[in-house]
């Protein structure tokens, strides 16, 4: 049975997120799509081999031939129309935040647990393999103890009409590439922390173009998170985890698929470092790769959405993990407060 994808809108990340790798994982195929400007649809879907173009986000939500939603539309959109495919019946692939604040992604969330169809946030660096490996350590407990996660995820955007500093979309460094940083944080901490204290840097009134954090989980990790998109740091892609026995490191968690580091310390001194080379031979090797940082997605997140759409939800990080049990809330708080520090 094939998983027919419709994508709301003509975005640019939409050929290497989603269209793209549907092309080599069977039983996927990106049937429709639909834009605001019609003009723009019909040109995108002639461009990338798409066979209809529908007259609304509506019409496209609505229509029976179709199984699943990709949303990639702006941040702000995303709560509304991924709800809207939830109440249509259709699965939903949403662009990371789910949602624009605590309330809407609590929605979201109850809206996930009220039907059977699989709902995910798109972050797919958690089905690469450098990230299933790094899972694998820290769930065997060769590192002790974690007691230190440190998060930093920053890369130049000096576009400052650009919609990711619009507030009215749900803009700004935290909501953009500090998701990653968040739920990586959480991810190599283990548990679900809290914000201790937070910095923004403002582009405007209520949207930081650089974030500063401390987290921490109560009785367990402590460390910083750091993301910016206009700073002095232009590029940093890194995160680490202190354990009581040794440590991981890793190197551009954000876009594994281009290059990638994983390094373990462990007790004893014993060091293993795993490359570029060895993540990439377990990837098709037809997979395009576009010189961009924002072409973000490979095909390891479609084959774990269509595995769990055939049954096998232990592979699903569903809305009910997103931003409405992250410490988000909080810092968007700290943004829309005041550019300064803040016990939270």
């Amino acid at each position: 049975m094939t998983l027919r994808i419709g994508i709301l809108g003509a975005a640019r990340i939409a050929p290497a997120a989603c269209i793209r790798p549907a092309r080599i994982v069977e039983g996927v195929e990106v049937t429709a799509v639909a834009a605001r400007d019609h003009a723009r649809a019909e040109a995108f879907a002639s461009k990338h081999g798409i066979s209809r173009v529908l007259e609304s986000y509506r019409q496209l939500i609505d229509d029976p031939e179709i199984d699943a939603i990709y949303n990639p539309l702006p941040n702000g959109l995303h709560g509304y129309w991924t709800l809207e495919a939830i109440n249509a019946g259709k699965h939903v692939l949403c662009e990371k935040p789910f949602a624009s604040n605590h309330d809407e992604a609590a929605r979201v969330a109850d809206a996930v647990e009220a039907q059977d169809k699989v709902v995910m946030e798109a972050f797919h660096y958690r089905y690469h393999p450098m990230m299933r490996r790094t899972e694998e350590i820290l769930a065997s407990g060769e590192l002790g103890t974690i007691r230190t996660v440190s998060t930093a995820l920053c890369v130049p955007l000096p576009m400052r009409n650009d919609i990711r500093y619009q507030l009215d979309l749900a803009g700004g460094c935290l909501m953009d590439i500090g998701c990653y940083a968040v739920n990586l944080w959480r991810v190599l901490s283990g548990g679900e922390p809290r914000a201790v204290a937070a910095r923004a840097k403002l582009m405007r009134p209520s949207v930081d173009r650089a974030m500063g954090a401390t987290l921490e989980i109560e009785g367990g990790a402590a460390g910083p998170l750091e993301c910016s998109l206009l700073s002095t740091k232009l590029l940093r892609l890194s995160a680490t985890a202190v354990g009581s026995k040794g440590s991981v490191s890793l190197v551009n968690p954000l876009g594994p698929q281009y290059y990638n580091r994983l390094k373990v310390v462990a007790e004893a001194g014993r060091t293993a470092a795993t490359g570029k080379g060895e993540t990439k031979a377990k990837e098709p090797a037809n997979y395009p790769r576009a010189g961009e940082l924002s072409s973000l997605f490979d095909p390891f997140l479609l084959r774990s959405c269509k595995k769990t759409l055939s049954g096998d939800r232990q592979a699903l990080y569903a809305a009910c993990q997103a931003i409405a049990d992250t410490p988000h809330a909080f810092l968007v708080e700290a943004v829309q407060e005041r550019a300064a520090p803040v016990a939270l």
